[in-house]
């Protein structure tokens, strides 16, 4: 019996271990699951603390909504709240027809914002031509080799399915071409149009509609972004609406893509609290085509130059390869730079707790150019700050390994032996060979950093062709943060052709979804005059320089409107959408839309959106003006906390009381200066 009971006690501790065995393998198992789907779990948090580089630091965790300053930083643009979306057809619309001319297929070339900037105007002058609309083949992502199979050309960006649903009312649209002139595309044997920049509509219907109705189909190869003259006759008006339509409804990123936009957002939001959105617009193309080198130092001013000769002997650029690029920053024809576009939002009020997302894509110069920035702002992130590898590697799918390192060839037999016979002989140290050619290389940002020795730069090697293809996944991640942004501000809106680039878009997406959003559209001549005269001493800026500032971001929010529906919209439409595609209620007393051209009246259902607007309005009318007192330029730029810690101010607080007075007086007073105009 004994001899049993020890058997059994031992079978009894054997099936003991096996069991803690597999619950320990158990545990890891769910450990290593649990990691892997952090994302999914982690925009349940306010504050993104476990697998992210950015932790916000903030003076208060308590921020109070209900102050003149916060409505001053942070509220709307009360006198363009009566402003309102509206692209819905204004008359007869009738359905795309069963039978159409032929098929119009498009070949798109170019960035981000080239790309979004053409798919609307692809569709309008496919209904202009009553053709059948083949999805838009992206060249950037199909050239692109080394990028996921499981997502291509259009369906990389764009959700493809939905843009095919939602503009069906408007446009035959279809997948791919018939067996027959797919064959005919790849012989060649289709006509080709390589179409100029804001081609006007009597080109299509005199030029590209005789040969699309001869062979049934037509091929556009569209190089620079828009295809289609941006201010169209006002007989064609429901094609401007039809663009804002594609534009800012059907044309949606693809899920995974809008999946982590929506997570970069709310890790965005710790605490409720609002942030700006800031594009630098400092493209090496953007610096080189308006002669901005000098704003550079070392291998970036001939990295510039190099790109400038190579647009020059082109034809994009018509000037001289050495321009004055002082004259050129004074002319507001050159970027701010990140440390004055930080020098500008502090003196207008917002403190060192701000939290700032760089979007845009591409910042020439990489992090280096942007620390004066972080030094005056405590919280200025990126995508790569709010997101994790495993986040953005599943949005890219799944993709093959390369390895494009080159194996060095083995040195020949006659190589060694002369070799050996030099070092037999002990003669003299032969003079060393001329170093090779520098390498092409990419840094974390992705900005170009080599100088070539000759006029033709490396060709792109498979890593840099998939790096080109997930640019656009970026750009399109910070596009939606910078439109849902709570204030947005842009160094640069035109690009390396001259033309309205990514910052242009967003704003004029911000001005159709939500016209009261706090956008700064500063002058840069007059910001490049203001800051020149503290050019000496930036950082010791004293009361009257600040109040100058002051008055003029606040201006440029309504007046640069105006400014850009003559700059940026004889370009671009979508960057200014207004008045085609909005509407006015009658719910405000007190409107400028009518300055922007807006007289169509909004459906009755719309009134009230606005209703309770209009009481928040009516409040701050009542708000008792205080009279204008002193600013200390002390700790302006870096005063971030109080010495001892005993601070108990909130993030709106810049250095006093009485700056929050002074705050609430200059609002009031520059809004009823608003009015008057």
């Amino acid at each position: 019996m004994k001899g049993e009971g020890k058997v059994f006690l031992k079978s009894r501790m054997k099936w003991i271990g096996l069991l803690g065995l597999f619950l320990s393998a158990f545990s890891l198992l769910v450990h290593f699951l649990l990691a892997g789907f952090t994302d999914d779990s982690i925009s349940d948090y306010s504050i993104p603390v476990t697998i992210f580089s950015w932790r916000p630091v903030f003076d208060n965790p308590r921020f109070a909504r209900h102050t003149p300053l916060y409505r001053r930083l942070w509220g709307p643009t009360r006198h363009v709240e009566t402003l309102l979306p509206d692209s819905n057809p204004r008359g007869f619309h009738s359905d795309p027809p069963a039978r159409t001319n032929g098929f119009v297929f498009v070949r798109i070339q170019g960035g981000f914002h080239e790309i979004r900037n053409s798919i609307p105007d692809v569709v309008a002058v496919s209904r202009l031509l009553n053709a059948t609309l083949v999805i838009p083949e992206i060249q950037s992502t199909t050239s692109s080799k080394g990028i996921s199979s499981q997502f291509k050309s259009f369906a990389y960006l764009y959700n493809e399915e939905h843009f095919m649903s939602s503009i069906a009312n408007d446009v035959r649209v279809v997948k791919t071409l018939p067996k027959n002139l797919k064959w005919a595309r790849r012989k060649k044997q289709i006509p080709s149009f390589k179409v100029s920049y804001g081609s006007s509509p009597y080109y299509y219907l005199h030029h590209v509609l005789p040969v699309l109705i001869k062979h049934s189909v037509v091929e556009l190869v569209v190089p620079h972004g828009g295809c289609l003259q941006a201010i169209l006759p006002s007989d064609l008006e429901e094609y401007q609406r039809l663009r804002c339509r594609v534009a800012f409804h059907p044309l949606q990123f693809r899920k995974e893509v809008q999946e982590l936009s929506t997570k970069v957002l709310q890790r965005l939001r710790p605490l409720g609290r609002p942030f700006i959105a800031y594009d630098p617009g400092m493209t090496r193309e953007a610096l080189a085509y308006h002669g901005c080198a000098e704003l550079f130092q070392d291998v970036h001013t001939e990295l510039i130059q190099h790109k400038r000769a190579w647009m020059i002997k082109r034809g994009i650029v018509k000037g001289k390869l050495s321009v004055d690029s002082t004259e050129q920053r004074l002319a507001g024809l050159c970027p701010l730079m990140p440390e004055e576009v930080g020098i500008l939002l502090r003196a207008y009020g917002y403190s060192w707790d701000t939290i700032i997302y760089v979007a845009g894509g591409e910042v020439f110069g990489g992090q280096r150019t942007l620390i004066p920035l972080h030094g005056m702002f405590e919280n200025v992130v990126d995508r790569t700050s709010l997101s994790t590898s495993w986040e953005l590697a599943k949005m890219y799918g799944r993709e093959a390994k390369h390895n494009d390192i080159k194996k060095m060839t083995p040195p020949s037999i006659e190589e060694e032996t002369k070799h050996d016979s030099l070092r037999s002989t002990r003669q003299r140290p032969q003079p060393l060979p001329p170093p090779p050619a520098r390498p092409k290389y990419y840094n974390i940002e992705g900005w170009w950093g080599w100088v070539a020795e000759s006029d033709n730069e490396p060709e792109s090697t498979v890593i840099e062709l998939r790096t080109n293809a997930h640019k656009l996944l970026w750009e399109a991640i910070d596009y939606v943060v910078s439109v849902e942004a709570d204030v947005f501000i842009s160094g640069f809106d035109r690009d390396g052709k001259g033309h309205p680039s990514f910052a242009s878009l967003v704003m004029g997406h911000r001005l159709y979804q939500s016209a009261s959003a706090k956008t700064f559209r500063p002058d840069r001549k007059q910001i490049a005059m203001l800051l020149e005269e503290i050019r000496d001493h930036m950082y010791e800026a004293n009361h009257t320089w600040i109040t100058s500032v002051r008055k003029l971001l606040k201006r440029s929010i309504l007046e640069g409107l105006i400014e850009s529906s003559k700059r940026s919209k004889a370009f671009s439409f979508l960057s200014h959408p207004v008045p085609e595609c909005s509407c006015i209620t009658r719910a405000h007393p007190v409107s400028n839309a009518s300055n922007l051209g807006v007289t169509h009246r909004c459906p009755q259902w719309v009134d009230g959106i606005v209703n309770e607007r209009s009481k928040d309005y009516k409040n701050a009318e009542k708000e008792e003006d205080f009279d204008e007192e002193d600013l200390s330029s002390s700790g302006l730029f870096f005063g971030h906390k109080e010495s001892g810690g005993n601070n108990n101010g909130n993030n709106e607080t810049v250095n006093s009381e009485a700056n929050n007075k002074e705050e609430g007086q200059l609002e009031d007073q520059e809004e009823l200066e608003g009015g008057e105009r």
